[in-house]
Order: structure tokens, then sequence, then C-alpha cells
């Protein structure tokens, strides 16, 4: 074994949580063992069987940082290698000598960093134990079976499945099944790709099986500078927002509040200016603002009932989506899509994720040396909390849409398999009881983050990086390439800013980090050219491959945080348990099964991952009593309290996943008081949480969107103090387009401050 320095070494001391113990440390080609004989606390029987050891496992790919600290013999201290792993296990070995510890750092560096393949991962050796054999995970999920449970591709559905992307010519990045309306011909997708990133056209998603309604997802399009447009793009979303049954039995629900006539009401209709005085939910703030924008009435196709307000969701914060226009990207012209409202959603990007996350970890990292709790101003400052409530406030706005008031909704952030992924999966738990059990879990999740092209590979970051791995005193100044838990917040504030100027500036850069709003794999567009957007994906026989940092993002994890927290809320709704959630988060990153290792259908497709590797469901169904809640009760009636079909997150019970963490619930959301659920350090900040809308968009207004040549709404009318007043409660940014300060500040600097 040519990676191999050692193999085996005696007399190693593990320190965790504060405590330590002594044994010997084993070297495989895929896992780091350390074994130890606790020591017997029973002393009345001398005569009693040892006992046996214990082990700890710990997987090479799932270390997120190593660092070695080699002290010479006069120094007094052993030597250490300190471990941090993305399971949020943190531990070090102590070594009587500095030769052994240098051995041990090398050997776990190259098994780590240096495999160069995704073969070469321990899920193409994995042998299954006998339980897991008798499951075949990778027959779960069925598209065919899966659309038709929703009603697609039936009579008079409106909705078609199209076999254009069979092969992946059409999308690399896409599933080969693709669901469109039935009125959308394959030569109309043909030519609407071309406008769309990497020829993500907006296809469904979601079905929903009462109302007809859908959830549709799509990346984002090329307007560019010029403000490009595409025909074909346009017909697409009109034939989608086209789609829903004339027979709506729940049209006639008005949310508590809602003047029954105010989607048909004038300017000089007086009583909707003092409407928001009465609202006090996030959710009735969000409803009057988009009933607040009624779009061109006399343009627009008429789409059943007039309380549809058909949506476009645009994931990214306002001003970042207007600056990609800098670069041949953008958002949606709504001159063009005078049959639906945009909403911006402000949800950040991977890189603004990730650093949240690292200093989460920086609260936490001391814990393999203390049993102290970590640092709840440390907790606050990561601003973790704030990104999960808005998340989940997205996804709740998407579900209310849908199953509350009966409208389509197009989902998309920048290349539209990040953001849009957790908003898209997150409304369908809210709005389907089957995704809420365990086997429909597991469809969600091959659907809407496998099948749809959510980059495993990269935002894991499987194939390590040996910027994660360090020697102490041998580190000269800072590593601007820190990984999870690396702290250097102002740095990497100040290096984004940079990235993100470096990337308006130098249109030529191949790099793809080169946008600080890139969702991680971003490249320059010509906008004359509309073929050069899809790019040649990486084969699969690449012979090297490398983690490349920046592309690190804990995104599937905040899914996996945000559904635990539908289910701390709603404890009797689903069929799984917590620690389902925790155990899948461990294998997102174990690289022991297959499922996770790669960033599209396709590449799995060329890796012939389902004969030569194990799907992770196989692991969940052969345990299936453990992951199971004890609490859940399947009966869905609407009639009942607590038995409805549809769930909404509450943002102000957002909470510590204490769990995942490896820590109590007291030490990371403080002590419960009786009768009441412990309150989590939030961001200090914030006091209470704000709607996650940023700005609202039609063919001639815009709110907080910054979008220039909108004629705004007119201050002294009804109408506008009503937008204004939730405009206000809702902490949007005002339109500064007269202002001095617009005058002085291009969207670049506003995108670096």
């Amino acid at each position: 074994m040519e990676r191999t320095r050692v193999a085996k070494v005696e007399d190693v001391t593990l320190a965790r949580r504060g405590e330590q113990v002594v044994g010997t440390l084993h070297l495989t080609p895929h896992h780091i063992i350390f074994s130890h004989i606790p020591s017997s606390t029973d002393t009345t029987q001398p005569q009693a069987p040892a006992a046996r050891p214990k082990e700890l496992w710990i997987t090479y790919p799932i270390i997120s940082f190593c660092t070695c600290r080699p002290t010479p013999a006069a120094a007094r201290q052993p030597s250490s290698i300190r471990l941090r792993c993305r399971d949020f296990t943190f531990v070090c070995f102590y070594f009587t000598t500095e030769s052994k510890a240098r051995d041990v750092y090398e050997t776990i560096k190259c098994w780590t960093c240096k495999v160069g393949r995704i073969d070469k991962l321990y899920a193409f050796t994995y042998r299954p134990p006998p339980p897991e054999q008798k499951f075949n995970g990778w027959e779960l999920y069925d598209p065919r079976k899966e659309w038709n449970r929703q009603g697609v591709d039936r009579d008079g559905s409106g909705w078609r499945i199209s076999q254009l992307n069979t092969d992946y010519g059409f999308s690399a990045t896409y599933p080969a099944l693709l669901p469109v309306p039935s009125s959308i011909s394959d030569n109309t997708l043909n030519h609407a790709g071309k406008y769309r990133s990497r020829a993500r056209v907006p296809v469904l998603t979601y079905l929903h099986p009462v109302n007809n309604c859908s959830i549709t997802r799509s990346s984002q399009p090329l307007v560019g500078v010029r403000q490009n447009r595409s025909i074909q793009d346009e017909t697409l979303l009109a034939a989608i927002f086209s789609t829903s049954r004339s027979e709506r039995p729940l049209a006639s629900f008005t949310p508590s509040g809602f003047d029954p006539e105010s989607s048909q009401a004038t300017q000089g209709n007086a009583s909707r200016s003092h409407m928001l005085a009465d609202l006090t939910l996030p959710e009735d703030l969000e409803d009057e603002m988009l009933t607040s924008f009624p779009g061109d009435t006399e343009e627009r196709p008429q789409i059943y009932g007039a309380q549809q307000h058909n949506l476009i969701v645009d994931a990214r914060p306002t001003v970042n989506a207007f600056a990609m226009q800098a670069v041949g990207l953008g958002s949606e012209n709504m001159d063009n899509y005078k049959f639906a409202t945009k909403a911006y959603l402000g949800i950040d990007n991977i890189h603004v994720m990730r650093d949240s996350l690292s200093k989460v970890i920086d609260a936490l990292k001391d814990s393999d040396v203390t049993p102290l709790g970590p640092s709840k101003d440390q907790l606050a400052r990561s601003g973790w909390l704030k990104h999960i409530s808005g998340i989940l406030d997205g996804a709740r706005l998407i579900a209310r849409q849908v199953g509350l008031q009966h409208s389509h909704v197009l989902i998309h952030c920048s290349d539209g398999w990040d953001r849009t992924s957790q908003l898209s999966a997150l409304s369908q738990v809210c709005l389907d009881p089957y995704y809420r059990t365990m086997e429909g879990f597991m469809v969600l999740v091959e659907k809407d983050w496998l099948s749809f092209g959510h980059m495993f590979r990269h935002r894991s970051g499987h194939l390590n990086s040996e910027k994660w791995f360090q020697i102490e005193n041998e580190r000269i100044g800072g590593d601007s390439n820190r990984g999870f838990g690396e702290g250097g917040g102002a740095g990497r504030a100040i290096e984004n800013a940079f990235l993100s100027a470096k990337g308006f500036f130098n249109r030529e850069n191949a790099s793809r980090d080169s946008l600080g709003e890139s969702d991680g794999e971003m490249q320059n567009y010509d906008s004359e050219n509309m073929k050069k957007a899809t790019s040649i994906p990486r084969t699969a026989a690449a012979e090297k491959e490398v983690t490349k940092v920046k592309e690190t993002s804990p995104v599937f994890h905040q899914f996996l945080d945000a559904t635990y927290q539908l289910l701390y809320q709603y404890p009797t709704r689903f069929e799984f348990n917590e620690r389902f959630l925790r155990r899948l988060l461990y294998h997102l990153y174990s690289c022991q099964f297959g499922t996770f290792l790669f960033n599209s259908e396709k590449e799995r497709v060329d890796w012939n991952a389902k004969e030569r590797t194990r799907s992770v469901w196989d692991y969940f169904l052969a345990r299936r009593e453990q992951f199971s809640n004890p609490q859940y009760d399947p009966q869905i009636d609407d009639h009942k309290r607590g038995k409805e079909r549809l769930i909404f997150p509450r943002i102000n019970e957002v909470r510590w996943w204490s769990e995942a963490f490896g820590r109590t619930d007291a030490e990371m959301n403080g002590v419960r008081s009786s009768g009441s659920r412990p309150p989590a350090d939030r961001d200090a900040s914030s006091v209470e949480p704000s709607p996650v809308l940023t700005g609202i968009e039609t063919a001639h207004h815009a709110v907080g969107a910054g979008s220039p040549g909108k004629d705004a709404f007119n201050a002294a009318s009804t109408g506008m103090a009503a937008v204004t007043a939730g405009i206000s409660s809702l902490a949007f940014p005002r339109s500064k387009e007269n202002s001095p300060e617009a005058k002085s500040l291009n969207p670049m600097e506003v995108e670096m401050q």
C-alpha cells in the first residue's frame, strides 16, 4: 500500500469532550480506527471476563480539517493530530514521539487528499452486511411511477413527459424525463433551452392533486445587459401557468382579514390602506404584498379564478440578480411575462452559507480538548439560524401560493440546483403528506436533489483538499482557502467582495470561482451567442480530480436542518425520526454508498453507479425500526385540527439542531423552563423573524427590486399606501431611483458593501 506510511500505532491517547483514553490507532485504506479497552468499574469481581474493546471509526472523506502539531522530545508536550469532521465529531490524538505523529499525519493526508478519482472511494469496495443485501435502494425511485402518482401524463392533466433529454444531450445536468405542458413541443423546448443557463428550462417537479397547480423549477435566464428575450421561453412559462383545472374546490378560501374583492379593487378603494395595520403574521404581510400587485389585467390571460397569483420566485438577493446581467445572465424582464408576478427572496449564496457554518464550528471546535459548551455569542453571530429561517420562510411562501392561493410557482436561483432544490423540496414536504413518510422522503431526495442535478460531489468535497491539512508550526500567515470551521470571517468577506469585482471586470476569466453570486459552477456567457449556455461537462473518466474549496457548501445540510425544524414543530406528521435525518447527514459525507458521490443523473449513469455501488437507502430500509417515529399519525383530515394535509413552518420557533452538532439541547438552545420550549440563541441583530421577500416586480411596478426603468406606484394612491406599509414592516429596502444615493452607488458597489 503505497499510501500507508504507518498502519498501526500503539499507546495513542484519544481526547474527546475533555476525556482521554489510551488505545491503538489503525490506519486502513478507508478508515481511521481507534480501539481501546474500557477500564472496569466493578472491582468486586476480579475474575470477571475481559471487557470487549470499543472502537471509533472515522472515514477519510468525512474529515474537514486536520492539524498536526509536532513537538520535539525536549518540549514536555506530546505531539498531536486534531481532526474536525463534517459530522461535527472533534477528536485529538496524542503520540509518544514526533515521528509517529508525522507518519500518521502523512498517511491520513494521502488516503484523504490523493485519491484523485471518485471510483477510489469506499463506496466502490463496500460490501453490505446480510440485512442490507435484501434491498435495492436504486429501484426505490421510478420517475414514471412518481409522475403517475402526481397525475402527470393522464388524459386531461395538461402535462406530458418529454423524452428530449433521454441521452442527456439537451441538458447534461437535468433528468432524462422532463414533465412539460402538453401544448409544448420538443422543438419549442430546444429553442427555450438556449435562453436558460445550462439549458435548464422550466419543467415540472410537483403537481398539486387538488387544484392542479404546479411547482416548476429552472435556472436563470440569459437576459444580459441587452435585455435579451426568448419567445419560446415565454410561451413555455405561459403554458405552465395555464394548466390549472377550472373546478377549484378551495377557490373560495380567503385568508382572514382579506377583502374578497381586493384583487379587483381600484386605487380609489381606501379600505386597503388600513388593512396592514391589523396584520401581524409574516405570511399575512406576504399575501398582502403579493395581492397588491394585480399585474396587467388587460393583457395577461385570465387563468381560473381572481385570486390566482402565479409567481416567479428568484431565490437570490435582488441586487445580485440584477448584477448578473453584467455577465450575460440575470432575471426575467417582467415586461415579457405579464401573466406573472416575480418575488425576490434574498437567500444568500453558497459562499455565505459556507462561512456561516464555519462560524458555527468555530464555536464548537475546542470540544475535543474541553468539556465546556459552545460559545453562545459565537453561535448567535454565525447567522446560521437566520439562514435556516429564510429558507423555511421561502418554502412557506411557495407552499401557501400553491396550496392556499391555488397558484403556479416557478423557482430558480442562479443555476437552479442549490437554493432552488432547497425551496422546491421543502415546499413539497409542507404540501404533500407522502413526502413526510420514509419512502416519500427518499423519493423526494432522489427527484429534487439527485435527478435535478444538485452537485453533491462538488458541494460535499468528497475528494478533499490539501488546503484542509496543516502542520501547525510550519504554517506561515493565514490561509484564504480555509475549510469548514476555520474562521477568518473578516478576511473571507473582503475576499468574496474581491472575487465579485473580479467577475464583473474580467469577462474572460475562466475561473468559475470568480463570481461571488455564483452557486459554485458559474461561467461567463456571451449575450450575443446563446449557444454557449451549455458548457461541456467534465468527462466521467477524468484522470485526476481535486476538490475546489470555494465550491463546497452545506446546501443539503441546510435542507436536512430545515426538515428537522418541521419535524420538531409537527412531531406526529412525519413517519421518520430525528435520527433518520442525522444519519442521512452522516452518509452524505461518509462515501460508503454511491448515492451522493455524483453531480448529476448523467454522471451516475456514466459511472454505472447502480451496478458498482450500493444505495444509501439500503442502510435505512434494513434498519427501518431504528428510524421510525413512534408518534407518527398517518391520518389526514382537513376538518380536524392537527391532521390537515398542509403544514407550515413557524419561523419564530426555529432552533439549533443540537443532535446534529453533537451537543445537548441545553448547550445549544438553553435550559428549558417548565411548560415552554427552550429559546434558541438567534442572531444578535434579530428580534423577530422578518418575511423573506426582498422585492416584488410585475410588468409595470417594482418595489424593493431596484429595477431600472420601472414606473413606481403612485405613492399617494391607496394601493401604494398598503404596499409601502408592508415594506416598512418587512424592512424592505426602499426604492432609491430618484435619490442622490442611487446616483452615487452602482450595483457593483452595493454588492461589495
